[in-house]
């Protein structure tokens, strides 16, 4: 989800309790609070049992060999990629989770998640707080200035809007003249500002762009009537629109010229500069659970097969 390229979150009410996921991190003891497993050895992570491989545990750098962790940085709640498990619980879940528990079993060390403001996350990474970030961030070439990417997914923007779209929208388009609701600093931000442009040369006015700080807000403001969509990545507004009041409340405009997202870029694990090697160990762990069929089985369990990626590659962005 942009240099201000990062995708964007959702619903507290999209929230995945913890006895429906098959991850071992969920039984007693198994989490410290703050999203790292307990122990080392086999994780469970959407029913494959992942244990570690100890050629790619060396290919770690020592600092983390030593330290038996990861410090990432994400920003929780966005369904389907970060989630909590229960209100008020600061335990997490999601996609982008269980990725990072399936990645440290195989490298055999922790992936610790702490939340982070979206736009935080990457300056974090340069101050050198975390040592990666798991948060379905787009891969772009001005982020590869500073930091590194593990492409995992790949995915565009969606239009998110309210159920029976009474507003008649398909296409962004539909939205000039209009209030739109999207996340500060992402992608989707971008994108809306890129069309104002479009909008002009229809002879409409420009997208009247409402920004927030969680998309959850923005998702408040549609529910409300004060805009008549939010735009955010198309697997957050998919997984939002089947999960919010049973699926009453939100539908996805399905524009036919873009049915993948508008934009469609690729997502990557971040990754410190001065990491190179965990950059390394990373991308060499993800193709292994590739390789593997764990990852198709992760993807899954959230509903969105189709972003996965084929074959890990390292900064791949388009842009």
């Amino acid at each position: 989800m942009n240099s201000s390229a990062l995708r964007r979150p959702a619903l507290p009410a999209a929230l995945v309790l913890c006895s429906s996921l098959a991850l071992t991190a969920c039984g007693s003891g198994g989490s410290n609070g703050t999203g790292a497993p307990a122990a080392a050895g086999p994780v469970t992570v959407a029913g494959v049992s992942i244990s570690s491989d100890p050629a790619l545990h060396d290919v770690l750098p020592e600092a983390v060999r030593k330290s038996g962790k990861v410090r990432v940085a994400t920003d929780v709640p966005y369904p389907p990629f970060e989630m909590y498990v229960s209100e008020g619980s600061k335990e997490m879940t999601g996609l982008d989770y269980d990725l990072g528990q399936a990645l440290g079993a195989k490298l055999g060390v922790r992936f610790e998640f702490q939340a982070q403001k979206f736009d935080g996350i990457v300056p974090a990474l340069q101050a050198g707080k975390y040592d990666a970030a798991i948060s379905a961030i787009t891969d772009n070439r001005e982020r590869e200035q500073v930091v590194d990417f593990v492409d995992y997914s790949v995915s565009g923007s969606g239009v998110l809007i309210a159920k029976g779209n009474p507003e008649k929208i398909t296409t962004l388009d539909d939205l000039c003249g209009r209030a739109v609701a999207v996340q500060t600093a992402t992608n989707q931000q971008k994108l809306l500002e890129k069309h104002q442009d479009r909008c002009r040369e229809l002879g409409r006015g420009a997208v009247d762009v409402q920004t927030f700080p969680k998309d959850s807000d923005a998702q408040l403001a549609l529910r409300s009537g004060k805009v008549v969509a939010d735009v955010l990545t198309k697997p957050a507004a998919g997984w939002t629109a089947k999960t919010a009041d049973g699926g009453s409340a939100f539908e996805v405009a399905d524009d036919p010229a873009a049915l993948g997202g508008y934009n469609a870029s690729p997502n990557g694990i971040a990754v410190a500069k001065n990491l190179p090697q965990l950059t390394d160990a990373v991308s060499k762990a993800l193709q292994a659970l590739i390789d593997d069929g764990s990852l198709a089985r992760i993807y899954d369990k959230y509903g969105v097969a189709s972003i996965a990626v084929e074959q890990a590659t390292k900064n791949s962005a388009v842009d």
